[in-house]
């Protein structure tokens, strides 16, 4: 098959599905369906601030750039390092924050484009790169240099790649394969279990294309995030594909792995009619959802009130400042969602001056927030705590 025909990213699609496949299909739609069920609304709308922060920390991890999660909460704040590197690394972290923010309140109000779409991918692109100092834009190729055009395909002589082993589409091309890749993975005409498939395949198939001169890694997660909420497996946002791309099943490595065999051409009559063997789609696609329900499950063992409840005891237990009172706060928090300030001394049994002062250091301890001075507080999730509250979320931990 030609180079340069659209159908070289064939078989883009399962056209069956195996016993294998769809049992994982189930038991991620029912594991995605509970996870934070038992969470008050405004709990779990402050942990998917977290896991934005976590999914961030994973993306960046894969691209080779060990970004800590105190210094990607530092950018959010407005916060950045001295040290120019050091620098760049917090606006891209921040930048990834915000893309996926705007994400999942898409999703929340009803409102998210087709994830596949050329206008979509173009704008996950455009404003991951908005911020990004046009400096580090600049980019060399084999005989010129020449400047990263934000929300562009690649589409000059000069932009073509190779990555690794694969050598996509020349950049001429790019056009036509990203206008074929929508018109195959639009989920407007497909149920659940085609758009759940066709979220782990489409992975692939972008990565194949890779459209643009750089980021298209990060542009595949965000699409694959946007996609699984519109699948109705993304669960507001309370789990990460980017934690298991990172970390696999077994190890790290699988994902170049797995995305190096789905690469592979058609394996003899036996193996689809496409120009990529069908068998590795398929061998691809049941890792990806595997992997996508190790997370669901994992960031369901952490988010359980039974358990998070106690991990906010040993908090307040291990604290220097905090108050043993400190505790009913915060189980109060997680319980109802929010409580009122003048509320305090009630849920604390002590003296109203002694209640705020408990309140004040669990407000400055990060655990306790709100959004106005005098506000409801509900929980909050500082990085200090992440080792005692959600242990083995990120490495460091």
């Amino acid at each position: 098959m030609a180079k340069e025909t659209t159908q070289r990213i064939e078989p883009t699609r399962l056209a069956e599905t195996s016993e294998a496949i769809a049992d994982v299909i189930a038991d991620l739609s029912a594991a995605s369906a509970r996870l934070g069920t038992g969470l008050h609304p405004r709990t779990a709308a402050n942990l998917a601030d977290l896991v934005r922060l976590m999914n961030t920390y994973y993306s960046n991890l894969i691209e080779g750039h060990n970004t800590r999660p105190r210094d990607i909460a530092r950018a959010l704040e407005g916060q950045l390092d001295q040290d120019q590197e050091r620098r760049d690394l917090q606006l891209e972290a921040a930048a990834h924050v915000r893309v996926q923010t705007k994400i999942d309140r898409m999703a929340d109000a009803n409102n998210l484009p087709e994830p596949a779409s050329i206008e979509f991918i173009k704008w996950l692109h455009l404003e991951f790169y908005r911020d990004v100092p046009k400096e580090t834009l600049r980019m060399s190729g084999d005989h010129a240099e020449f400047s990263l055009e934000p929300g562009a395909w690649r589409s000059r002589p000069e932009h073509d790649v190779t990555v690794g082993r694969h050598i996509p589409p020349s950049s001429h091309r790019v056009d036509d394969f990203m206008a074929y890749f929508e018109e195959r993975y639009s989920f407007k005409s497909l149920k659940t279990a085609g758009r759940i498939m066709a979220m782990a395949a489409a992975h692939h198939r972008f990565n194949y294309i890779h459209p643009f001169l750089d980021g298209n890694g990060r542009v595949s997660r965000l699409m694959s995030h946007a996609m699984a909420q519109l699948a109705g497996v993304g669960a507001h946002g309370l789990w990460s594909i980017s934690r298991g791309l990172a970390r696999g099943l077994n190890a790290p490595s699988e994902y170049k792995q797995m995305m190096d065999l789905a690469d592979m051409p058609r394996q003899g009559d036996l193996d689809g009619r496409g120009n990529l063997s069908l068998r590795a789609l398929g061998d691809f696609v049941l890792w990806f959802l595997k992997v996508s329900l190790d997370q669901v499950q994992f960031m369901g063992s952490l988010f359980e009130l039974d358990k998070l409840g106690p991990r906010l005891g040993v908090y307040v237990e291990r604290s220097e400042t905090l108050k043993p009172e400190a505790r009913r706060l915060l189980e109060e928090a997680l319980i109802r969602g929010q409580f009122e300030r003048g509320e305090i001394a009630r849920i604390t049994g002590l003296p109203d001056r002694t209640a705020r002062r408990i309140l004040g250091d669990v407000i400055n301890a990060g655990l306790l927030g709100s959004e106005t001075p005098k506000g409801p507080v509900s929980l909050r999730f500082p990085t200090e705590a992440l080792d005692i509250l959600f242990p083995r979320l990120f490495p460091e931990t």
